[in-house]
Formats: structure tokens, sequence, C-alpha cells
């Protein structure tokens, strides 16, 4: 098999409803809504062996852009800013200082603190909109305060590590950091 083609819709995980729309040109479609989420995704994919890999055209941590970074106070500060403010406490950052990974959680205004001298690294993401963790601060930038805010591209999936595997008219996947389940399968409709 070298194409896909034809609607495969998610079974088995209650209250969640997932498609993937695939055509022999090689695209493919997504579409999800589970809780107060829903997400999209659409891109190509090819197929090696048993294997269908995904590229989304979502650009994987890029979710958040930093508005402003400056140095104040001590510590690290996170200031999430978006219009619906429902959305700021579902930030979480994960820090990296050396080798060892912690992570924070913003409060109801959108404010993450750290109360840690040095932190070499510090990525933030969506909590309701799962995906891969944007960067905001590497181990070259020693500001300490950022004022960060959500981009449109929450709303879609990157798919970035995340494999399905052909078997009949069922496709597969393992636990991710977006379908945290087991027994994840789409069957061909």
């Amino acid at each position: 098999m070298t194409t896909l083609d034809g609607v495969y819709s998610l079974r088995g995980i209650h209250d969640m409803a997932a498609v993937f729309k695939f055509t022999p040109d090689g695209r493919f479609e997504f579409f999800y809504a589970y809780g107060a989420g829903d997400r999209t995704a659409s891109g190509t994919y090819s197929i090696e062996g048993d294997t269908v890999k995904l590229k989304s055209d979502k650009e994987p941590g890029k979710d958040f852009k930093v508005e402003s970074e400056r140095k104040e106070g001590t510590g690290y500060t996170i200031e999430v800013k978006d219009a619906n403010k429902n959305y700021l406490s579902y930030v979480t950052c994960m820090y990296f200082i050396g080798e060892n990974q912690d992570r924070a959680d913003a409060n109801n205004d959108g404010i993450i603190h750290l109360d840690h001298p040095s932190v070499d690294k510090l990525y933030v993401r969506h909590e309701l909109a799962v995906d891969i963790p944007t960067l905001i601060k590497d181990t070259t930038n020693d500001n300490n305060y950022f004022v960060i805010s959500l981009l449109p591209s929450l709303g879609q999936v990157s798919f970035k590590g995340i494999d399905l595997f052909i078997k009949e008219d069922t496709l597969t996947c393992y636990p991710n950091y977006f379908m945290p389940f087991e027994n994840i399968r789409f069957e061909k409709d």
C-alpha cells in the first residue's frame, strides 16, 4: 500500500470524536473534539511499510509568541496574555536546571513564577491544547521576565513524533502527548 483513501473514525474512546480524511495524493485532514478542546490539522503523509508518517502543516513548538522579555526582580516570571482570560490558568512551564526538569503552572491571572536564581531553559504549553512545547528561553538568554501570548496555532495539532500503524482497514497509534490513551484505533468508514 502506498496511499490511503477515505475517512477513518476514532473508536472506543469515551466522549471523544476524531476523524482522519486521507486522499490518494498524499494529503490528510484531521478533526478532534474532546471536552473543551476542538482541534484540527492538515498536512501530508507517507507510508513506509505498515507505518503512516504524518507531517502537519503546523510548525511544532510555535504556539506562543514572546511579546517582550527583560530583566526584572528575582527568579523567573512568565506573564501570559490572551483575550480569553479563562485560558490563562491552563499554561504550564517546563523548566530545566542542568539536566533536571520540573514544571510550574500558571495561576488564575496567567502568572508563573519560579524562585530559582538560575534556569537554563523555559518551555511553555497549553494543557487544553497539548502539543510540542514552545521554547521561550534558552541557555544564551539572560532575561528573567517574559510576557507571552497564545497564537491561533493552538487549535491545530502538529503530530510531531506520532505515527499511525496500518492493519487492514484500521489505523492505530501509541499513547502520546496529544491522545494519552491505550488502544487508540481509527476504523475506515
